[in-house]
């Protein structure tokens, strides 16, 4: 794990906010409605805490284990955890009740695990759907055309808040490149809202990480997920 000055990071901090600023203005939003998660899988748990004590409380881990070790760690923190990496279903009791919000639902075997933990557990999990908007083989996700009726069943377990939606573009050196796929996953998102049956509608993106987040947010995302830009 990474120990990074603090000073660099924190200068980083303000660099990608200034960003997450000039693109929400330039879709018509502010900086507050564009969640920021900072995406640490790299660095140690003292730059973390830097983070934390400049205001980022929410922090991504890809692992569940990462998660619970971290979570234990920095106990003393005001750290809200997402869970954004692909999630096996012996790994919930890592993530439920830790998590603020587990980003990566993809099957309805796994959001029936989270369920069944939540309710053991008496809380309520924050979820989205992880939709594999490209296309790829090698992502994980259900399909766009599958996303309504998942959406339906995941949405009617008790102990799950189903909230947006999730996707993980191709790695392009270009951003425009993927603007498209953004667009398209705001566009599901709508339609699920008008079409699937949903006891809430769907409010959050996440969607956009350090290569591409300026572009996603102008699309819509409502939550980005940025780790190089931050730690380099």
């Amino acid at each position: 794990m990474t120990d990074l000055q603090p000073e660099r990071v924190l200068a980083n901090l303000r660099a990608v906010r200034d960003r997450i600023a000039e693109a929400a203005a330039n879709s018509g939003r502010t900086e507050s409605d564009v969640c920021l998660v900072a995406v640490t899988k790299t660095v140690s748990p003292a730059t973390i805490r830097v983070l934390v004590e400049a205001g980022q409380k929410d922090v991504g881990e890809n692992r569940a284990q990462q998660i619970r070790d971290r979570a234990a760690e920095l106990a003393d923190t005001d750290v809200a955890w997402h869970m954004i990496g692909r999630l096996q279903r012996n790994k919930v009791k890592y993530v439920v009740p830790m998590c603020t919000m587990i980003h990566s639902v993809d099957s309805l075997r796994l959001a029936e695990a989270i369920s069944k933990r939540a309710q053991a557990g008496g809380v309520q999990a924050t979820c989205l759907l992880e939709v594999n908007v490209s296309g790829e083989e090698a992502k994980t996700g259900v399909t766009p055309a599958d996303a309504a009726a998942l959406a339906s069943q995941v949405a009617a377990l008790d102990g799950i808040d189903l909230v947006g939606l999730m996707t993980m573009p191709p790695f392009v050196d270009d951003a425009e490149t993927v603007r498209p796929l953004f667009v398209a996953l705001r566009e599901l998102r709508e339609q699920l809202n008008r079409q699937a049956d949903l006891p809430q509608p769907l409010t959050e993106l996440s969607m956009g990480m350090t290569q591409d987040y300026e572009v996603a947010i102008e699309e819509g995302a409502t939550i980005v997920r940025v780790g190089t830009a931050l730690f380099r």
